[in-house]
């Protein structure tokens, strides 16, 4: 193996365990700011799960971004998008729906992300979920 193979295969090594490590402190801490909040999924035996997101606008409704390796929730959004959503110590129902297509792309053009952000997550695929509110039955 030659010297400069060596290199590279080192400073790629080093690469992919910074961005193990930044997204599992990320994952671990979940930290909270102002715009995010917190999405609650249930998975097949019914048990919740919370993960802190940036809540995202675009004509007038709101999204998420699944802009890191870890997905979990993710999976468990397309499997069951009844969820509930925690903002400003509010909890609601929505719907997530996964976007694609020209909705995807106006989504992302609203909401670009800097090529710091991609390097230190590894360029994640980038994916957005639309919350619908749910509309309460009570009072009807």
């Amino acid at each position: 193996m030659s010297r400069t193979t060596k290199i590279v295969a080192i400073v790629l090594g080093i690469y992919v365990l910074l961005v193990v490590a930044f997204e599992s402190l990320l994952g671990y801490f979940q930290p909270e700011a102002p715009g995010t909040l917190v999405i609650t999924t249930f998975d097949a035996e019914g048990e919740s799960h919370d993960r802190v997101l940036s809540g995202l606008e675009s004509d007038g409704k709101t999204y998420v971004a699944v802009n890191h390796w870890p997905r979990a929730w993710y999976g468990r959004v397309k499997e069951n998008p009844n969820v509930e959503i925690t903002r400003g110590g509010e909890t609601e129902d929505y719907l997530a729906i996964p976007v694609s297509g020209e909705e995807h792309d106006r989504v992302a053009e609203d909401n670009p992300v800097g090529i710091g952000f991609r390097v230190i997550t590894g360029f994640a695929p980038r994916y957005f979920v639309r919350l619908d509110p749910v509309e309460s039955s009570e009072g009807q």
